[in-house]
């Protein structure tokens, strides 16, 4: 890994028992956006290979869970707070710990210069984490339409009815759709999944 040879001599050990910890700190640190658990992946498992487990807190990456409704199809798949950065909790800018971090495929560097990271602040910290257990468990959903337009209604009662959408509530999951029955025109209430956008 770019000049650095697993450890088995020359580092510190922990005392048995755990009695003193390095004093770690958070840092912020860039990676090739869509690479971010492939980074943490790879700090994770090399970090025992190279005996860092010492120096190396926690790696984090800031996602949620989202629920995207496109063409009438559910989708869950997670989405990053912050592409293409993630978080390093380690101990105070060791140089060893540096060098073996940049070292990791698909890292650019620390923020805010590459090779010399900066601790984020205890406001940061607690304001990020705080978003991160908001999130934890719930799910944010992206649907693709918007009002106004035309859709196709594509199962239930109203299955083949064409009309527009009049309102869209994200909290229900649930559209308005203006459409025609026997020539008059009515508001109907469906799922995210029951329509798709006319084409």
């Amino acid at each position: 890994m770019n000049g650095l040879e697993p450890e088995t001599t020359n580092v510190p050990q922990q005392p048995a028992g755990d009695e003193q910890k390095l004093p770690m700190k958070w840092y912020v640190l860039r990676t090739y956006s869509g690479h971010e658990l492939k980074v943490k992946a790879g700090i994770e498992s090399q970090m025992v290979l190279y005996k860092m487990e010492p120096y190396i807190g926690s790696v984090l990456v800031p996602s949620e869970k989202v629920v995207e409704v496109k063409d009438g199809k559910k989708k869950t798949r997670t989405r990053n707070f912050f592409p293409g950065y993630i978080l390093v909790q380690m101990a105070e800018k060791n140089p060893r710990v540096i060098q073996f971090i940049l070292s990791v495929p698909s890292v650019l560097g620390f923020v805010p210069k590459r090779d010399q990271p900066q601790e984020m602040s205890q406001e940061e910290i607690r304001r990020l984490i705080g978003r991160i257990e908001e999130k934890d468990g719930s799910e944010s959903v992206t649907i693709s339409y918007q009002v106004g337009d035309a859709v196709k209604v594509t199962e239930g009662p109203f299955n083949n009815f064409q009309g527009f959408i009049q309102e869209i509530n994200m909290e229900k999951m649930k559209v308005k759709v203006m459409v025609s029955i026997f020539g008059r025109k009515t508001p109907v209430e469906l799922d995210f999944s029951q329509i798709e956008i006319e084409k």
